[in-house]
């Protein structure tokens, strides 16, 4: 048996060698490879000498010769193939071992230019892979150090590769060398004249990675399953562990992404509760006990059935109130060993509990956690767009009336604002002292979601006088900033930019109500 070993990445790479050659497998390779190899004192044939041609331009011909690929693809079942080898003089090579030139870590750098990525494409790498991939019945290709202690096991007990094993390797090589194609096409598509990249590429190539199958999607009719990033990012949805409970939804899983996405925007402590992907009661707090109490008294109808998520560590007086709910999940960064004994007896072992690791930088650093581009299925089509991750703070914004609003109405306008973005539009959010007490989301007419709200208030017995309200939209006319104040709203927040604006302001100050432009509208559909 033969291994022929070419790797940029020579993690773990020696050792592999060295129980490669205990296990007498012969050892083929390439430069670098070859030198390290050698250096450590094992016997390796390097493939100039096995091709009888030397390397050339700058390395780039190596490896693409017929004794090296038809060493990978000739298959043993075949005695015409063993044939042609045998009178060609070329040895079977039965285990290849290949990681590509870092094109997508090159590409990533600031500065790189066109030349850089240009040298970073391998050629002879893919081709090699290709070639033990489709011939997998017969050769094992690796293309991760994380495979070398499996192949290794193997081929310790049993001195080859299970079938299996070989084509899950296959597989996980072809999806190498597609992730690595599109990777190329992503940049190169991008380049702008001047050498700039445009952020949108000309061909959109999307890489992910399937978690799991569903059981069903978002009705029992139709089929589902969930998939990741490549590269997940820190502390987002697809990091999480789940810790009990039963198989997540599609439903469960989108509405658990629009509460972690909310939660996470607040820097204080918090807690979020989701109902059909809309917040259904939002509250920051001193602990994560009270910021949950506060978010139920929102609406506590709704929550019935929710997605609870908190931005802190769930302790088990926490998740003794929570438990006196139907919840179908709860998240958290982390949960003490008290609280999830709370949910691991009885019917509560049904509650789907997961725990999203938080970012390096703590629980106020999500940034690396959020997606930079979202994008929405058409029909035979996609649309793409940078994520709404734009972020208020109180110089961004601009007082409109004459009344002034006090600093604690700012921050009650604050808070309001970071809910609204993650209500459906049109979205008109009531809050007070860091709660929501009223929610009105997904109407057609933005009046109809201030009724919504100011009905919602009332079935859970919440005042809305001195509430602040956020608009995610402007008010095309002034019967919206009527109805928030005949609500009891005292101040409002919106974006502005109506052609009517100076009738809505008028209303305002007819009415007695303080109003900030925030100039950033947050639809979402």
């Amino acid at each position: 048996m033969n291994a022929l070993i070419s790797v940029s990445d020579k993690t773990g790479i020696v050792e592999f060698a060295r129980a490669l050659h205990a296990l007498g497998i012969g050892l083929v390779s390439t430069g670098g490879t070859a030198k390290l190899l050698a250096l450590e004192g094992l016997p390796v044939t390097e493939v100039a000498q096995l091709t009888g041609f030397p390397e050339m331009l700058d390395g780039r011909v190596k490896t693409l010769h017929p004794k090296v690929h038809g060493a990978l693809l000739a298959r043993r079942d075949r005695p015409e193939h063993m044939a042609a080898l045998e009178a060609h003089g070329i040895a079977t090579i039965d285990l290849l071992v290949v990681n590509l030139y870092p094109f997508e870590a090159t590409v990533a750098k600031p500065g790189c230019t066109l030349d850089e990525a240009i040298e970073n494409i391998d050629i002879g790498g893919p081709a090699m892979v290709r070639s033990a991939a489709k011939n997998w019945k017969d050769v094992g290709v690796l293309t991760d150090a994380s495979q070398y202690p499996l192949v290794l096991r193997e081929l310790k007990a049993a001195g080859k590769l299970s079938e299996k094993t070989r084509f899950a390797l296959s597989v996980a090589a072809f999806n190498r060398i597609g992730n690595y194609d599109a990777a190329i096409s992503d940049y190169l598509s991008s380049l702008e004249e001047g050498g700039t990249r445009a952020l949108f590429p000309g061909q959109a190539n999307g890489r992910f990675v399937k978690l799991q199958d569903l059981r069903y999607g978002e009705n029992p009719h139709q089929r589902a399953a969930f998939y990741r990033d490549l590269q997940p990012a820190p502390g987002s949805l697809v990091t999480a562990t789940q810790l009990q409970g039963k198989e997540l939804s599609y439903n469960n899983i989108a509405d658990a992404d629009a509460a972690w996405e909310c939660v996470k925007s607040f820097g204080e402590t918090a807690c979020v509760i989701v109902k059909h992907a809309n917040p259904c009661g939002v509250a920051v707090g001193a602990d994560a006990l009270e910021a949950y109490t506060k978010a139920l008294k929102t609406d506590p109808t709704s929550a019935f059935g929710g997605i609870i998520a908190f931005n802190r560590t769930v302790d088990a007086a926490v998740a003794q109130a929570v438990a006196k709910q139907f919840v179908e999940v709860l998240m958290a960064p982390a949960f003490t060993d008290d609280a999830l004994a709370v949910f691991q007896a009885g019917v509560k072992a049904r509650v789907r509990v997961l725990r999203i690791a938080l970012p390096p930088g703590g629980p106020t650093d999500w940034d690396n956690g959020r997606n930079a581009i979202d994008v929405k299925r058409v029909g035979s089509g996609l649309l793409m767009q940078t994520a709404d991750n734009r972020e208020l703070t109180q110089a961004d914004l601009k007082v409109v009336t004459k009344k002034q609003p006090t600093p604690q109405q700012v921050a009650d306008l604050l808070f309001a604002w970071k809910v609204a973005k993650y209500v459906k539009s049109n979205a008109i959010v009531f809050c007070k002292d860091g709660m929501t007490v009223g929610v009105g989301a997904g109407q057609m007419s933005r009046l109809d979601s201030a009724r919504i709200a100011s009905i919602k208030a009332r079935h859970a017995g919440l005042s809305l006088q001195g509430s602040a309200v956020a608009s995610d939209a402007f008010f095309p006319f002034r019967d919206g900033l009527d109805a928030v104040a005949d609500a009891g709203a005292s101040c409002v927040i919106q974006p502005g930019g109506s052609m009517r604006d100076e009738e809505v302001i008028a209303a305002a100050d007819e009415r007695g109500v303080a109003m900030v432009f925030s100039g950033v509208r947050h639809f979402r559909h």
